[in-house]
């Protein structure tokens, strides 16, 4: 008989955010379904419930609330012009840093630790301290509402100073990675024309220190609308800026600016005013720009991090995330709950393998976010975080690829078995969650838990039917609250619609193969777009890598369809541990593992070595760039990558000719 993984005691539902919300708000729903049927038919009066719970700061109107209306234009997802489409909270006014910022004690907000170990740490009073002096520089310099700030940074405590600076001001953050590459850098922030850049003079990375200041000057001459460029010097005390134009160094920018003033009191703009400019990973061109409203994002962040993962100020919570994956946003609006907030910046499993563990020991972290390629590899490599201190974690995170059944099972034999293991899934275009986690609820090997609450979540078949424990597209029926509210520079939403909307007129169409279960979960699949169709029947990619990476000898693994003989047959690429070899014994077994595993439609016809798996810069596998190589067709934008010299490893394969 089938059993859950994990069930939450009865003393945790019982004391859990998600409990006392149904006791205030919605005392008639007698069970999860109940509640997310109701937040989904009732939007007027689930999200005010939410607001209302979370304490959203906004302008107050005595006696009345602070909207005019909660929804308007409903039941128009995808409209011809965009000013049609739907409107939340109108009338509200808010500011998106005011709410992140509204402890100001001596709480710690923020603790820094890098590949050398703790760094530092900020009290809410002294962040709030030090987005007031940054904020004042910034609208010395003359910056204002509806201005671009862009950020070119590690995972630095100044990186969030500069995005509640400049949220504040009601201007829009826009950040990536330092890992990127000129090129890819001025594809995101060439299309958005910042007047600011916030950068660091470099980073460190598996013991290695990278020099950014090179990157940094090819930037500056190509986006002629900068007018500085702000430098953190997080490598050396004194950077050398001489060659780089209207380059100044952080604390200069702030003493020379502001020079005394108070910074402007907080913005209060309306609720779907733009708070972040985010991107598409850009690999089959240039990247999409999704502009975020501030509203929205917090409301639906604060959903999510107090309902779906039970936060509190009381916790500390961690996510390995660089700046440049949506998963950051996510993680700092935690500050908002008044939590004290982790940031790493460097190498996850080097120099130390157990440097992320070892930080969750000693910082005593409630709540650990990560990838789901992380806790494979800490599988591969042996790791027993369990045999460390680790009692106050609550909640493991996972996301950024599908987890597979024996990355759950390692959690709870591996690492903790009293621990609330949440698989989440959604993405940069809602800077937020379609299906994520329920604390109190049971876990279910493979399974995310739940649809998120006010997400109107479904499966559809190609017909456009709702499905049931069949597989099928990813879909959102219904408006909420995070949708973008424009890409930037698509004045009339052709873009915007072409992107979501194609397949299934008024239905957000995400592009993940899923599948809802008879637990009223969701197993994710892999992307739709990535699928094996051999024959014509479907399966996603994450079925294939869930069976093949179990085998000790592979350390990750990407397959695609490659068109033959008018069908399409499998191809199957294989990274091995150091000393393996892949011979005819080692094929066969992976061979037989997919076939009683997986499906026997789907056993690959072909099954390579490679010494790298082409990522992109958030670490997910590229299945469809490979997939153009492999038929000789251009990948246009490889600065997209993590690793764009892997791609030539699989290019004019002989291989793959027969």
């Amino acid at each position: 008989m089938e059993t859950p993984l994990w069930t939450p005691s009865p003393e945790r539902v019982a004391r859990a955010n998600l409990t006392r919300f149904v006791r205030e708000h919605a005392p008639f729903a007698a069970d999860y379904a109940a509640l997310h049927a109701w937040s989904v038919a009732r939007p007027e009066e689930f999200w005010p419930a939410v607001w209302r719970f979370c304490e959203v700061v906004a302008e107050e109107r005595p006696g009345e609330p602070p909207w005019d209306a909660v929804l308007e234009g409903g039941d128009r997802m995808a409209p011809p012009d965009p000013a049609l489409g739907p409107r939340w909270f109108r009338g509200a006014r808010l500011n998106f840093a005011e709410n992140l910022l509204r402890h100001g004690d001596d709480r710690e907000a923020i603790v820094f630790w890098n590949e050398l170990g703790r760094q530092r740490a900020l009290s809410y009073a002294q962040l709030r301290c030090e987005v007031e002096r940054f904020a004042a520089a910034l609208a010395a310099a003359g910056v204002v509402a509806g201005d671009r700030v862009a950020g070119f940074l590690p995972n630095l405590p100044e990186t969030i100073i500069a995005m509640l600076a400049v949220t504040r001001l009601g201007a829009l953050w826009s950040s990536c990675s330092p890992d990127f590459g000129a090129k890819g850098v001025l594809d995101r922030f060439g299309q958005i024309r910042p007047r600011i850049l916030v950068a660091a003079d470099g980073y460190r990375y598996a013991g290695k220190e990278i020099d950014l200041l090179p990157r940094l000057r090819e930037v500056r001459e190509r986006i002629p609308e900068l007018e500085r460029v702000v430098v953190v010097p997080y490598l050396r005390p004194d950077p050398p800026l001489a060659a780089l134009r209207d380059g100044v160094l952080w604390d200069d920018f702030v003493a020379g600016e502001a020079a005394g003033t108070p910074a402007p009191p907080f913005a209060r703009l309306p609720f779907d005013h733009p708070v972040y400019i985010m991107y598409s990973s850009g690999t089959t061109g240039l990247p999409k720009c999704m502009v975020h409203g501030a509203g929205g994002t917090l409301l639906q962040h604060l959903k999510e991090l107090a309902l779906h993962t039970d936060l509190t100020r009381d916790d500390r919570i961690f996510y390995f995330t660089t700046c440049g994956w949506m998963m950051w946003n996510w993680l700092v609006s935690s500050l908002a709950v008044g939590a004290t907030v982790l940031l790493y910046d460097g190498a996850p499993l080097a120099p130390r393998t157990d440097i992320l563990w070892q930080m969750a020991e000693r910082e005593r972290v409630t709540v650990f976010g990560t990838s789901a390629k992380y806790l494979a590899l800490c599988q591969k490599e042996g790791l027993a975080p369990g045999t460390r201190d680790l009692a106050p974690l609550r909640a493991i995170l996972s996301t950024g690829s599908p987890l597979a059944g024996h990355s759950y099972d390692y959690v709870y034999d591996a690492i903790k078995r009293d621990v609330h293991l949440a698989s989440i899934s959604g993405g940069t275009d809602i800077v937020s969650c379609f299906a994520l986690g329920n604390p109190t609820a049971p876990v279910w090997r493979g399974e995310l838990q739940a649809r998120g609450l006010g997400m109107a979540v479904e499966v559809f078949d190609a017909a456009g039917r709702s499905v049931l424990c069949e597989q099928g597209e990813l879909v959102c029926t219904r408006p909420f609250p995070s949708m973008p509210v424009a890409f930037w520079d698509d004045p009339d939403g052709a873009r915007y619609r072409a992107a979501y909307f194609d397949v299934y007129p008024q239905v957000w169409r995400h592009g993940d193969w899923a599948e809802r279960t008879v637990h009223d979960g969701v197993v994710i699949y892999g992307r739709s777009d990535a699928t094996l169709n051999p024959g014509g029947v479907r399966i996603g990619t994450a079925e294939i890598y869930r069976q093949v990476e179990q085998l000790a000898e592979v350390v990750e693994s990407l397959v695609i369809g490659q068109e033959w003989d008018d069908d399409v047959r499998i191809v199957l690429f294989v990274r091995l541990r150091e000393g393996a070899v892949l011979d005819d014994a080692l094929r066969d077994r992976i061979r037989r593992r997919i076939r009683e595993h997986a499906s026997p439609h789907h056993v690959p016809r072909k099954i390579l070595q490679v010494a790298d798996i082409p990522r992109t810069i958030s670490g997910k596998i590229t299945e469809l760039a490979v997939r153009e190589v492999i038929h000789g067709r251009a990948v246009t934008n490889t600065d997209a990558l993590a690793n764009p010299g892997a791609l030539d490893l699989y290019r004019d394969l002989g291989e793959l000719r027969t």
